[in-house]
């Protein structure tokens, strides 16, 4: 039955959900090629960042677990997840002959594949689709054509369980007359494998790991709360944040050995489970804020998640008649003891950031300024992930920019 009260949430539920096949740990990469020929694929391109492409201890690995699958390297790509780039990528691919993509460091390598893939699925042109994607923010994906993609993260935002991809496009390539944001999103487009190997991860430097772990996390946190919440989700999701509040605490003394990032690879594994669904996310109002945040500057999505998300917590605690299941998060983040459940989870949360060494606020980073804050909260209200929020939230722009003013 439909919830009768604000805030309360509704038992039913339908869960569809069809992942990629997971391989996990160290020197796992070894097995690309045995796993490639299980699917009768032949040859393989990988899709990485300049950065990855010439970091030994990254691409060789991966070089040499694909073996005679390996067709080629498009190390073209870059956080700005140019539609240019993708349409490059698929050039390559034809050049290549590839037949499955692999997706090797962070989100905007597989997002930039997973375009990529969509547009050799079609024989339209580039002018064809800038004009789409100027005029809908999207890309029409085709019912079939789309090449397989495996993905290897060596970052820790969670974007290797997905169906959902995004892009921008820019004047200066002459497609598009103004820039453009969007993104793409189908079941089709879900990885057929995702590696996880902890000795990939072990090598991408603090500072980015840590912003990218924030993101991660920050699903875990998310999905509990989000108003399409499912039991299924509820129990990866609540061991993931365990494991990663293991991990990050280690990770905070200093330990960089190699059970750290198996752990924190574990919690980043189960939080994402389930969340990117045919039609629907579990990302919410974090990850709403962390849109509207680094939609006109250059700060990065986890860094703004790790500075808002107590605040926005604070906020979502105070709401009434709003179901934030903060007894749930208490218990994920070990502190469901605590006399004052809301305060704990918030100084629990704020403990794990500070142990990644990541900021703690808006005016020491290269984001948006206080007279900014009214079309940053524009932004955040529009945002898609707002329609997962807690049951009952209903912010004005007043309480959104209040949390940005709490976090500056």
């Amino acid at each position: 039955m439909p919830s009768s009260r604000p805030g309360e949430r509704d038992a039913a539920f339908r869960f569809e959900y069809h992942p990629s096949t997971i391989r996990f740990g160290p020197n796992c990469v070894d097995d690309l090629e045995s796993e490639l020929e299980r699917r009768g694929l032949e040859r393989a391109l990988i899709v990485c960042g300049s950065t990855v492409g010439t970091t030994p201890e990254v691409i060789n690995p991966v070089k040499e677990g694909l073996g005679d699958r390996l067709a080629g390297i498009f190390d073209e790509t870059t956080p700005k997840k140019r539609l240019t780039t993708a349409i490059d990528g698929r050039e390559r691919l034809r050049m290549a002959d590839a037949d499955v993509l692999v997706s090797l460091g962070g989100g905007s390598s597989l997002d930039v594949a997973t375009v990529s893939s969509v547009l050799a699925a079609s024989d339209r042109t580039a002018q064809d689709v800038a004009a789409e994607f100027a005029e809908t923010g999207t890309i029409t994906v085709p019912d079939e054509g789309l090449l397989p993609i495996v993905t290897i993260p060596t970052t820790l935002a969670g974007a290797d369980l997905s169906m959902v991809a995004g892009i921008t496009a820019t004047p200066d390539a002459g497609l598009v007359d103004e820039e453009r944001g969007g993104g793409i999103s189908d079941p089709g487009l879900m990885p057929a494998a995702a590696f996880y190997d902890p000795k990939l991860v072990a090598t991408t430097p603090d500072a980015i790991l840590a912003g990218s772990a924030m993101n991660g996390f920050d699903k875990g946190l998310e999905t509990l709360y989000a108003a399409n919440a499912t039991p299924i989700t509820d129990a990866t999701a609540r061991h993931g944040l365990e494991k990663f509040a293991d991990g990050f605490r280690a990770f905070g003394d200093g330990d960089r050995d190699l059970g750290t990032f198996e752990t924190i690879l574990e919690g980043l594994v189960l939080v994402q489970y389930g969340i990117s669904r045919p039609g629907e996310t579990t990302a919410s109002i974090v990850h709403a804020f962390g849109h509207g945040l680094t939609r006109t500057s250059d700060l990065q999505q986890g860094t703004a998640h790790a500075i808002v998300v107590p605040h926005v917590l604070e906020y979502l605690f105070g709401q009434d008649d709003v179901d934030a299941r903060v007894g749930v998060l208490a218990d994920a983040l070990g502190v469901g003891e605590a006399a004052d459940q809301p305060a704990a989870v918030v100084d629990a949360v704020t403990e794990l950031r500070d142990a990644l060494g990541l900021p703690s606020r808006l005016r020491d980073v290269d984001g948006p300024d206080k007279p900014e804050f009214a079309d940053v909260a524009d932004a955040i209200l529009a945002d898609s992930f707002m329609a997962n929020a807690p049951p009952g939230l209903d912010p004005t722009d007043e309480e959104i920019e209040g949390i940005l003013e709490a976090a500056w």
